[in-house]
C-alpha cells in the first residue's frame, strides 16, 4: 500500500484554498469506510486517503512547514495505513452523556480485543490493539482504540475471490 510522501502533501495556502472540496470528499470517503457495531460503538477503517486528509489538517491546525517536522509527522501518521496484509482501524466508543460514558468506559475494559474479522472458511481474527500507548486501566478503557487486523495470504486471497467477512 501506497504511504504519504512530502510530494504528496501541499502548502497551507494551497490547501486553504482547496479544503473546502476536500473536506466534503472526504466526509463522503469517511462514510464508506464507517462500521457501526452498536448504538454506541464504530469502526473506522483507515486508509491512505484518511491519513494524507489528517496530515493535511494538522499541518493547517499547527502551521507545519519545516522538512523536519513533516518528516516527523509522516512517520508518525504513515503506520496507521494498511500495508495489504492488514486492515487498521479506529474503534471508538460514543457515549454522549458524560455520567453514562464514565459507567459504560468501567464495564468495558478489554472490549478492543474481542472485536473480531472473520472471512468466510478462517478463524477469526482478533486486532492487535493500541500499539502506540496503553489506552486501558484497572479502572476503565479508553472511548478510542487503534485495531490492526493482520491476515493471512489464504484469507486474502480469498476474500479477493468474494469470500463474505464477518465482523463481531
Amino acid at each position: 500500500m501506497k504511504k504519504i510522501s512530502i510530494s504528496d502533501l501541499m502548502s497551507i495556502a494551497a490547501y486553504n484554498e482547496q479544503r473546502p472540496a476536500i473536506r466534503q470528499a472526504m466526509m463522503d470517503h469517511k462514510k464508506t469506510r464507517r462500521l457501526p457495531l452498536g448504538p454506541n460503538a464504530m469502526l473506522h477503517f483507515e486508509d491512505y486517503m484518511v491519513m494524507r486528509y489528517q496530515v493535511l489538517e494538522l499541518i493547517r491546525a499547527e502551521k507545519i512547514s519545516g522538512e523536519d517536522e513533516l518528516l516527523e509527522e509522516l512517520e508518525a501518521y504513515n503506520p496507521l495505513i494498511p500495508d495489504g496484509k492488514n486492515l487498521k482501524a479506529t474503534f471508538m466508543l460514543e457515549y454522549p452523556d458524560e455520567a453514562e460514558r464514565k459507567i459504560r468506559l468501567s464495564q468495558l475494559i478489554g472490549i478492543e480485543e474481542l472485536i473480531s474479522i472473520q472471512i468466510e472458511g478462517f478463524d477469526p481474527v482478533y486486532p492487535i490493539a493500541n500499539e502506540d500507548l496503553p489506552r486501558s486501566t484497572d479502572e476503565k478503557t479508553s472511548s478510542v482504540h487503534f485495531l490492526r487486523f493482520e491476515f493471512t495470504d489464504e484469507m486474502i486471497a480469498a476474500a479477493k475471490q468474494g469470500a463474505s467477512w464477518t465482523v463481531r
